[in-house]
């Protein structure tokens, strides 16, 4: 499976030149891959339908669509299906999507990529990742509460501590080799850290594992440096101060999963990640549904959907409970700030919960994905407003 970051998926939510064909069907993962094939065919032919209805010439419709065309001839990319397909496909963007999700089949075509299946991957309370370390290896899963699957790790990350010694720069062997005499500081003006205890034998093999999370640290950058998502260490107890000590991302959990994880399946890493993380993402949703109702009838907050929409687009939603089993569609102009809701969808109507949420996340307010029986207030939507 290919999950995308929390920066990619900011990417889709922004705006690309029309049309934007977003897709969703449900997948096997094993021995039948000719019907994932057939679902496809069936959703690119409703597809071209739709772009003939926006009068698009055929001659570029056939452009749009061939990237999808070619994934039907495509074997090894039907090698490792997810539980679900996702894909989005703009003259200028084309993104497909193995996902643990399970998707209802969807076809649609506006001036925006529909994203609101996504949502359990986009709000911070959808997923988590693990880290799995080792002498031996360095896993990086990424869970939810029903699923896990690994992700491709930066070239830039070590994958073993042998791997990261013979890389290991000189200076970083002054800095950490010196500490007795004083000379040698360690990031923010302190000394390097002298290690004591159990569960490796010298100072120096301590030392040695610390440069080696310190280049897993690095090498884990470029891809978290745009999350909030929470991160749990899974490895044998005595590694988890050490590589503590080399963190630099601000979401790393204190509690992680202990043993050896070369002999644990990401399943089982899954399931006892998911006790440490899922008090965290209650705790947050409990908070931001206690916010709510602390200021319901002040003016603070709304359950109205034509009045959220358009704070959603202006910037002005902090919190947001949306309904993600349900769907609102109609139309939004922010240039007349005009708001049209019908019963059932129209040609180019966007799903307005979707676009309430999207928006918000794109003005970085935070967003909660639940069923509808778990909304705060009644309606489809409970927005708390930025003051």
């Amino acid at each position: 499976m290919n999950i995308p970051s929390k920066s990619e998926l900011r990417g889709l939510m922004e705006q690309h030149n029309g049309p934007c064909i977003s897709m969703f069907l449900p997948t096997h993962r094993v021995g039948e891959a000719q019907q994932n094939i057939l679902r496809l065919r069936n959703q690119i032919r409703e597809a071209g339908h739709r772009l003939l209805l926006c009068n698009l010439r055929a001659s570029k419709t056939e452009v749009l669509l061939e990237p999808m065309q070619a994934l039907l001839e495509d074997e090894d990319f039907w090698l490792h299906p997810g539980d679900g397909l996702a894909l989005f496909r703009s003259p200028d963007v084309f993104r497909a999507y193995h996902l643990p999700c399970h998707f209802k089949e969807q076809v649609i075509v506006t001036n925006y990529f529909y994203l609101k299946p996504l949502l359990p991957l986009l709000t911070d309370d959808g997923r988590f990742y693990i880290l799995a370390l080792s002498h031996n290896d360095v896993r990086l899963l990424v869970g939810t509460r029903y699923s896990v699957s690994e992700t491709t790790l930066p070239e830039t990350v070590p994958r073993s501590l042998d791997e990261a010694m013979q890389y290991d720069e000189s200076d970083n062997e002054l800095q950490y080799h010196s500490s007795s005499s004083g000379l040698s500081i360690g990031k923010g003006g302190r000394r390097p850290t002298v290690f004591h205890g159990q569960g490796v034998g010298t100072d120096d093999e301590k030392e040695r594992l610390l440069r080696y999370f310190q280049q897993v640290d690095r090498g884990l950058h470029e891809l978290l440096r745009d999350e909030k998502t929470p991160l749990v260490l899974a490895g044998v107890a005595y590694l988890f101060p050490i590589y503590r000590e080399a963190n630099t991302f601000p979401f790393l959990l204190h509690e992680g999963v202990p043993g050896n994880p070369d002999k644990l399946s990401p399943e089982t890493l899954r399931r006892q990640a998911w006790d440490i993380v899922e008090p965290v993402f209650l705790q947050a949703r409990q908070v931001a549904a206690a916010r709510y109702s602390m200021h319901a009838a002040t003016g603070q907050t709304s359950n109205n959907l034509r009045e959220i929409v358009p704070a959603a687009c202006y910037g002005r939603i902090a919190s947001l409970f949306v309904a993600i089993d349900q769907e609102q569609w109609g139309t939004f102009n922010p240039t007349t700030n005009t708001l049209h809701v019908h019963r059932e969808a129209r040609f180019k109507d966007d799903d307005l919960l979707d676009l309430a949420a999207t928006q918000t996340l794109l003005h970085r307010g935070s967003v909660y994905a639940v069923e509808h029986t778990q909304m705060p207030d009644e309606g489809q939507l409970a927005a708390v407003y930025r003051y």
